[in-house]
């Protein structure tokens, strides 16, 4: 039986509002955001806030201080705020809400029990941080600008991080701002996802106890060294503190003797993050040092290590990642270094880095040379990220391309993308027989077409061809005259093939199903070359032959060539040479050395071994290479997961040829790289990735309109949830601030203007319009309800929406902190035994200073794809 239309939407609107009340906080509301911090005590309230109303998964969460009043000049007053959903969640970016007129420091943890859940405390006496282990996450002084992290990192909070609680800890160095009795509001906020990152974030710092600075002299050093024992790192951003007395700070890596900077910078400028040297990465049985250089000149009394603003600091932070399957959000040294190790220590670390004082409050760009003059970038975003990286065009193919295992790429002289594909063939554990020898011949060709050539734009085909041709296809490349030169390691041969869709086999070079080890024949050849000028041939031989063979044009034999060296005793064979680029600029032909991890370039006339590139960002593996002449020079690559050992993350890289640097690294944001193995990059500067396991190309471009939500200057809608706060009173406040709540708001967005001859049609449209739109209304509201019902259904099956209801908010530095992620320290107990240093102050600071995980698949690598012949027996794509 039907219901009259007045009761549908009677009982709509119960529905509506019971589904609100589920969904929503009663102390939600939606407002525009505003990044501003007030003197009034009720704008002091934290609150998280929903990015986007399409998409619950972003949010920002705003802590700040509950409008205190220091009492006393370097007092640290410390605040809980609990990770604001049930869920795993992510910190992808932190910005400071302070000025350092008001606060010396600030420092955000992140424990599982704080030393109080509500109110704030003096946590620079007895009590601390956190009552288990408090991890740092952000640590912020002298005006520093935002840290953004890079794209794909985050620090992991929530659920299963061990930690479901903030801390934010200030120190109020000078407290004469306060005598006007203004409340301090100061805080950040952090923007968060519930989408999981990558790659998890982490802080490792070093930082010195036992330093005493005597009055008067010129130059003291603070020096601090651990060995490292765990899972690789890679370091993206340093930070340095000290207080006053401070004129550098410098960390390294020191391996095998050499000391590779870290990164170095003036204590005295704004304490941002800046970013690290890349080439930096630290791996079990490396030593992590860093100096800090202090001056007692102008003092007249020693100065120690301790919590005020007349004591010192050495304090050296790296920011840094992990593959999340190692994950460890903090990690401290805390070791004096031995004399003789820092005999070796390079003569920047003692130069002090001069500072005027007009640069006091600006930026200074650190790259490898810290000494360059400070450039003056003051309230700008310090931003970890690369803003021309490349990110994926998800939006790319705009149709399903229907591929196999896709093995190679190449460009069509149209500049159309060339995609060499295995239909229904697949290369498995019974493909080869130890001999290396095909042993599913019986399947046939494959029967699909293999090469489709494809609008690089939009992914729609253009031309398909390569049908009953090939049985394991591998590598592709296009010469002068169009024409596919192409490997197929079942076949053991190298083949040239028309582009004119009747596939005429042009020239054969090998024998068919025969591998074999001399002039004519190859053992699962990988890749094909062609010099543009004279039109030689280079083919990589591959699985089983660790060479590069050069052909005449016809197909002739002209010479062959092993691995390079700049030292012939230490000259290590091919393994798998799998990818080949030819560089027309330099008359060079570079290979992918798969299993060794690096690029080796040779003269293409002579063979004569040019330069290596070896980086431990590759992890060991280096699938495919790519080559554009622009800017110098720019090789791109693609790595892969090692069977070895611990594996980089598989990524896209961009390096620069003359320096070696790497400039660029990228990978997907719809999915994951699974084995990816071949890349080319188009005349527009996009670059293409074929994955053989997840049978998918990449497109890959540096246009801004693909960045990540953290990264877009959109302004949204925010739904803030209003948090009501009790506080302790402080050692000298006799009442609590009281914390109004605000009232339940809906804002609209503001419309954009319009001319006034449109808003006058607009309005006549509306009112023409009105009466068939409420008709229409009324006649889709059954629907309506039906499709309401069923949200709210999977909604609470789902609980989608996790965000804590009872978010009482308001409350180190370190309470306890981890020790090389295990044991614990707790920094007032320590400081209060060691050699006659008091408490006061320790237990608040003696630091001050982000995390990541990548999406588990559970494909495995090469075993899916292909196998090397013996020796040794190996997987391989």
């Amino acid at each position: 039986m039907a219901l009259p239309v007045g009761s549908l939407l009677l009982l709509l609107g119960l529905f509506s509002h019971s589904y609100a009340a589920e969904t929503i906080d009663p102390l939600f509301r939606v407002k525009r955001s505003q990044e501003t911090y007030a003197s009034e005590p009720g704008a002091c309230s934290s609150t998280t806030k929903q990015q986007d109303v399409t998409d619950s998964s972003n949010f920002s969460v705003d802590i700040r201080m509950p409008g205190v009043v220091p009492a006393a000049s370097d007092t640290y007053l410390c605040m809980s705020y609990p990770v604001p959903t049930t869920r795993d969640s992510y910190i992808v970016d932190f910005k400071p809400q302070a000025s350092m007129k008001t606060v010396h420091h600030m420092l955000l943890f992140g424990c599982k029990s704080p030393y109080s859940k509500s109110g704030y405390w003096d946590c620079g006496t007895a009590h601390g941080t956190c009552r288990d282990e408090a991890s740092i996450m952000y640590a912020w002084a002298r005006n520093a600008p935002p840290t953004k992290l890079p794209k794909d990192v985050g620090f992991k909070v929530g659920r299963n991080s061990g930690m479901t609680y903030f801390v934010l800890q200030m120190h109020y160095g000078d407290v004469s701002s306060f005598r006007d009795h203004h409340r301090d509001c100061s805080g950040l906020t952090l923007t968060m996802t519930t989408k999981p990152q990558p790659f998890i974030a982490g802080i490792y710092l070093l930082m010195t106890m036992d330093t005493v600075i005597l009055p008067g002299k010129r130059v003291t050093n603070a020096d601090v060294a651990c060995d490292y024992s765990s899972d690789p790192i890679y370091p993206f951003a340093f930070r340095t503190h000290t207080h006053r007395l401070g004129k550098v700070v410098s960390g390294y890596r020191i391996r095998d003797g050499k000391w590779t900077l870290i990164g170095r910078q003036s204590p005295q400028l704004p304490q941002a993050f800046y970013p690290a040297n890349k080439d930096a990465t630290i791996k079990n049985g490396d030593t992590v040092a860093a100096r800090c250089v202090f001056t007692g000149e102008g003092r007249t009394t020693i100065t120690k290590i301790g919590g005020t603003s007349e004591d010192e600091m050495c304090n050296f932070y790296i920011m840094y990642y992990m593959d999340n399957k190692h994950a460890i959000p903090y990690m401290d040294c805390m070791e004096d270094g031995s004399p003789k190790l820092f005999q070796r220590i390079p003569a920047e670390a003692n130069t002090p880095i001069a500072v005027n004082p007009g640069e006091m409050n600006s930026m200074m760009h650190m790259g490898h040379n810290a000494d360059k003059p400070a450039v003056d970038t003051s309230g700008t975003e310090q931003d970890l990220s690369q803003d021309n990286h490349l990110e994926q065009d998800t939006s790319w193919p705009q149709s399903s391309l229907q591929l196999g295992q896709v093995s190679g790429l190449a460009l069509d002289s149209d500049s159309n993308l060339v995609i060499f594909h295995r239909g229904e063939h697949e290369w498995g554990p019974n493909s080869f027989n130890n001999d290396a020898r095909y042993m599913q011949k019986s399947l046939g060709p494959i029967q699909q077409s293999t090469i489709l050539v494809v609008n690089p734009d939009d992914g729609s085909i253009l031309k398909a061809s390569g049908r009953n041709l090939f049985f394991l296809p591998h590598g592709i490349t296009t010469d002068m005259d169009n024409n596919y030169w192409v490997t197929d390691v079942a076949l053991h041969q190298v083949l040239k093939v028309s582009s004119d869709g009747r596939d005429r086999i042009l020239l054969t070079l090998g024998e068919a199903f025969t591998p074999g080890t001399d002039h004519n024949h190859f053992c699962k050849p990988t890749d094909v070359a062609v010099d543009p000028h004279t039109g030689s041939i280079f083919v990589s031989d591959g699985y089983c032959n660790a060479r590069i063979l050069k052909y005449s044009p016809k197909g002739k034999y002209l010479s062959e060539w092993g691995a390079g060296s700049t030292d012939r005793r230490r000259r290590v064979p091919f393994s798998i040479p799998h990818s080949l680029a030819f560089l027309p600029d330099r008359k060079e032909v570079c290979v992918a050395d798969r299993e060794n991890g690096r690029i080796q370039c040779f003269n293409a006339e002579t063979g004569e071994f040019v330069k290596e590139i070896k980086k431990e960002e590759f992890g060991g593996e280096v699938y495919a290479i790519s080559y554009s002449p622009s800017d110098d020079g720019v090789i791109y690559a693609v790595n892969g997961e090692s069977l070895d050992g611990p594996s980089a993350p598989i990524q896209g890289f961009a390096i620069n040829y003359s320096t070696k640097d790497i400039l660029d690294t990228f990978r997907p944001e719809s999915k994951e790289f699974k084995m990816p193995h071949d890349i080319v990059q188009t005349k527009d500067a996009s670059v293409f990735v074929g994955d053989v396991d997840s049978k998918f190309v990449f497109k890959f471009t540096t246009e801004k309109s693909h960045r990540s939500v953290k990264k877009a200057g959109i302004e949204v809608l925010e739904v803030a949830t209003i948090i009501k706060t009790k506080l302790i009173p402080g050692p000298n406040e006799s009442k609590p601030v009281a914390i109004k709540e605000k009232q339940i708001l809906v804002q609209q967005p503001e419309a954009h203007t319009e001319p006034p001859e449109l808003k006058k049609e607009k309005k006549l449209d509306e009112s023409q319009g009105a009466l068939p739109v409420v008709i229409t209304t009324l006649l889709l509201v059954p629907l309506v309800l039906v499709i309401a019902l069923g949200v709210f259904i999977c909604w609470r099956k789902n609980n989608r929406y996790e965000v804590k209801s009872d978010p009482t908010s308001v409350g180190g530095i370190l309470g306890k902190i981890r020790g090389k992620a295990v044991g614990s320290l707790n920094l007032g107990n320590f400081f209060a035994t060691h050699k006659g240093y008091t408490r006061q102050g320790f237990d608040q600071l003696s630091t001050e200073g982000s995390d990541q995980e990548r999406n588990e698949d559970e494909s495995s690598e090469s075993e899916n794809e292909e196998y090397s012949a013996l020796p040794p027996p190996r997987t391989s794509p």
